[in-house]
């Protein structure tokens, strides 16, 4: 499960998905006890983060869309990572 970003204490990672569970392209977010799967169009599939983080989490989404797109099918299909930045 590689990190693709980190920011405010926001780890977020990819997993590999052929035959997953989720059956679509999404990622998985960790902030201290809180844990998160996300498609990469924002919606929600298990868990959940504070309000703050999510806000956080939906702007770095919407500024990083095409970005996760890319780092999402390049390791799924060939297994790159690809790192996206993260807020500043």
């Amino acid at each position: 499960m590689p990190l693709i970003s980190q920011f405010y204490g926001i780890l977020i990672y990819l997993y590999k998905e052929i035959g997953g569970h989720h059956k679509e392209p999404h990622i998985h977010i960790k902030y201290n006890e809180y844990e998160m799967s996300m498609t990469l169009d924002g919606k929600v599939l298990e868990g959940k983060l504070p309000k703050k983080q999510m806000k956080i989490i939906e702007a770095w989404r919407v500024v990083h869309e095409d970005e996760l797109k890319a780092s999402w099918y390049a390791y799924n299909n060939d297994g790159e990572i690809i790192k996206i930045k993260g807020l500043e």
